[in-house]
């Protein structure tokens, strides 16, 4: 039985900053941010927009087509929650118009959620056939104005419905995961601005890589010559690129540059975007799809997804028969060209402008306001949702 991403979904703030123009207000080399890091431009999240309405606005690309009846599981993967009882998914479900009769619920391991909910979507699939899983993976990567982590900064979500007989891609079941309790990166409950050590979690994550692409050449006995491409989790474009080069030397030069070809085409959507936590693997999967035209049905592809903490995962899939046609390659590539920039003042404004953490009430600024589903505040200590009319 096949199992695997039926359909895909992206969502991403109306604005952003060029990083060019940040890296000069910061006082700092352009080039840093735009070769070093690999980052050109960075979504801006305002106050009326967090994961429950990202989530919701990616699903949103795909679910007036599906059969909604199917749906018997949705999960949010993300680490900037809402609430620290109620799951972000559940008012998904409302906002969507779901079904009353599925499960609901939320993940959190850093950047793992999206992953773990792709995992256990498609044992719940293996387990009812006849049904479908929502998986929604959505964040706002936060760490402050003028800080060391700011260039690596952004918010978007990813939707995938997770079905049998998939239409884009399957999911093998070859799966190597590994855990280990390390501080790396973490954000206490105190505060809406995660914490990091920087280089440390580069070498972590560098070396989760490895530890977990060894076992699975040893279980599996593939080898880089047996994938297309090999997909990571992008905080910043650069991440991948470092524990890729890795692995590189198991293979020919003829093949390592085609691997860095993919590589490059997978980072087009981060390098605009930017992190977006749970939700940076399946936007780089997304953007290989739609912008490598050398990607084509029965490829293998690899995946590494990696969450502080910390867990790594390497898993493949293979894409479908006319996996083409249910991309939206065209209508992303003009959203993130008909975006708002905004000057590096107005970037701080909107970045300050946030809900607050107390029990006050709270109004978002409607000249804000974009995407299907928005926040239009806080009363009574009750998130208000709504279609934005």
């Amino acid at each position: 039985m096949k199992i695997g991403i039926d359909r895909l979904g992206l969502y991403s703030p109306h604005y952003y900053v060029d990083l060019k123009e940040l890296a000069e207000a910061r006082g700092v080399d352009p080039n840093k941010f735009i070769i070093g890091i690999g980052q050109s431009e960075q979504a801006v999240a305002p106050s009326s927009e967090d994961v429950v309405t990202m989530g919701a606005n990616a699903a949103s690309e795909f679910i007036d087509d599906v059969d909604i009846s199917k749906i018997g599981l949705v999960v949010l993967g993300t680490e900037t929650g809402i609430d620290a009882s109620k799951s972000g998914a559940v008012i998904i479900q409302r906002l969507l118009g779901l079904p009353a009769w599925l499960r609901t619920y939320e993940i959190k391991q850093a950047c793992y959620g999206g992953t773990a909910g792709l995992m256990m979507a498609r044992d719940y699939v293996a387990a009812h056939p006849d049904r479908t899983a929502l998986v929604i993976a959505a964040d706002i990567a936060r760490y402050g104005l003028n800080s060391g982590g700011e260039v690596t900064q952004g918010a978007g979500a990813v939707a995938m419905l997770i079905s049998t007989d998939p239409a884009i891609m399957t999911i093998n079941d070859d799966s190597v995961v590994m855990s280990r309790d390390i501080m790396d990166f973490w954000r206490p409950v105190y505060t809406d601005l995660a914490l990091a050590k920087g280089k440390y979690s580069t070498e972590q994550y560098i070396q989760f890589f490895a530890d977990v692409w060894a076992r699975y050449r040893e279980q599996t006995g593939a080898t880089l010559d047996d994938f297309k491409a090999v997909n990571f989790h992008l905080p910043y474009t650069k991440m991948g690129l470092k524990a890729l080069r890795t692995a590189l030397p198991e293979v020919s030069a003829a093949k390592q540059q085609a691997l860095l070809a993919a590589y490059q085409q997978s980072t087009i959507y981060s390098r605009r975007i930017g992190n977006i936590y749970t939700g940076s693997l399946y936007l780089g999967l997304l953007s290989l799809l739609e912008n490598d035209a050398d990607v084509q049905a029965g490829d293998r592809l690899g995946m590494f997804s990696y969450g502080s903490g910390a867990v790594g995962e390497f898993f493949s899939g293979v894409l479908q028969e006319g996996f083409e046609r249910f991309l939206q390659a065209n209508t992303h590539r003009q959203y993130l060209d008909d975006r708002q920039r905004l000057s590096v003042a107005e970037y701080e404004q909107v970045f300050n402008n946030k809900v607050p953490y107390a029990a006050d009430d709270y109004q978002s600024d409607p000249r804000y306001f974009s995407g299907r589903f928005i926040l239009t505040g806080v009363q009574a200590q009750e998130r208000q949702y709504q279609e934005n009319k």
